[in-house]
């Protein structure tokens, strides 16, 4: 692709006829809104639109109050840094007032609204997250150079590299990402400054990083890239488990997941590069502050010991996310889990103290025993479940 082949003008998509958003164009006036970020990028890639963002010069409060008189419901969601959230039939927008940065401490921000459309695009990192739509004659307005990037899948900061990541952290991670995502040709400048300024990312909040970093390994394929940040000193930074051996293994697990037609998934993706230790699994989890849900993934996948064995005996013993992950790291086939729902026991331990077993542990050792062979043999229906119990009684007795 050539930087010829990106117009300055936005195609029409369908986003781009949505009734819902000419209405709130008409609200703010459509020399007073603009499309910006994600939505304008994608769309010029010819790629799906989820979010759609927009800029104005209107205060929070006008922008509020401009919503209220045309009858769009709207939501503070960011009023202190200037974003209002338009509730549209079609889907929510987040509108934000145009802002320059007045301070900047490598975490956060302090901004100050503006009136101009450039000074707001100066404060964007990078050049392709930088182009601003018309929405009614859909021009595209580009001060620095986005359009010839994305034409080039260069992921480049605006200004001074060093000083955009000196000003948000932050901003290391997300060149990895975006560069995983959209990038082929490499900016120099910007893998300079990402390995010389590293270190900085151990300031920030583990919340982020981990996000950053379960985002970029949910991507199609992010090996090439998470090679590169471990070539530049930035993985030992955030992800000093992940070795060679790890990485390796990565590549592996994207092929088999390639292979066998699942989805991409940052958190498997994180197992991977952490080596088989639960207890490393849960230190990471902790460090990097999963939720509870992921921990527990995080440390089954990191139990991986020798064959997973039977799938569906996997899942039941472990839940179906965690057995798929298990599965696939282990390069086994996932297809008997395709439609499978995990039963669950037809026998309670009631019905075992009614056959005469005094409550206690007695009951809670039959019901595993008799639950272990219900397992073994395939989960078969209740009348042989009542056999097992029957045969499990007799030989008590």
């Amino acid at each position: 692709m050539g930087e010829r082949d990106l117009p300055a003008r936005l195609p029409e998509a369908a986003w781009t006829r949505r009734a819902d958003l000419a209405r709130l164009v008409a609200a703010l006036g459509a020399d007073n809104i603009r499309w910006v970020g994600g939505a304008v990028r994608d769309t010029l890639l010819g790629g799906a639109v989820k979010d759609i963002d927009a800029a104005t010069p209107h205060q929070p409060d006008e922008v509020l109050a401009l919503l209220k008189a045309a009858g769009i419901r709207s939501v503070p969601t960011g009023y202190d840094h200037g974003t209002i959230t338009a509730v549209l039939p079609d889907g929510p927008v987040e509108i934000t007032t145009l802002r320059q940065d007045v301070s900047t401490d490598g975490r956060r921000a302090t901004v100050a609204f503006a009136q101009d459309w450039r000074d707001d695009a100066a404060r964007r990192d990078f050049t392709i997250n930088a182009l601003y739509a018309h929405p009614q004659t859909l021009e595209i307005a580009d001060w620095f150079g986005g359009l010839g990037d994305l034409a080039a899948r260069r992921v480049r900061f605006i200004g001074d590299a060093r000083q955009r990541i000196r000003e948000d952290h932050l901003r290391i991670l997300r060149y990895y990402r975006f560069q995983a995502r959209f990038g082929s040709a490499l900016d120099a400048e910007a893998e300079e400054a990402c390995a010389e300024l590293a270190p900085m990312l151990k300031g920030l909040s583990r919340e982020r990083v981990g996000w950053e970093l379960l985002t970029l390994l949910g991507l199609p394929d992010p090996a090439d890239t998470v090679q590169r940040m471990a070539e530049r000193g930035v993985l030992p930074v955030v992800l000093p488990e992940a070795g060679a051996e790890e990485i390796a293994a990565l590549r592996a697990l994207i092929q088999e997941e390639t292979r066998q037609r699942i989805a991409p998934d940052g958190l498997r993706r994180l197992a991977a590069l952490l080596p088989a230790d639960p207890r490393l699994a849960e230190s990471v989890a902790a460090r990097l502050r999963l939720s509870a849900a992921q921990k527990k993934r995080l440390v089954a996948a990191s139990a991986r010991q020798g064959e997973p064995g039977d799938a569906r005996v996997l899942a039941y013993r472990l839940g179906h996310a965690e057995a798929i992950d298990r599965l696939l790291l282990a390069g086994a086939d996932v297809s008997p889990l395709g439609n499978w729902a995990i039963p669950r026991l037809p026998l309670k331990g009631g019905e075992i103290v009614a056959r005469g077993v005094s409550a206690g542990p007695e009951v809670a050792r039959i019901l595993r025993e008799v639950e272990d062979r219900w397992v073994a043999e395939g989960f078969p229906g209740r009348d042989r479940v009542e056999t097992l119990l029957a045969e499990r009684l007799a030989a008590r007795a």
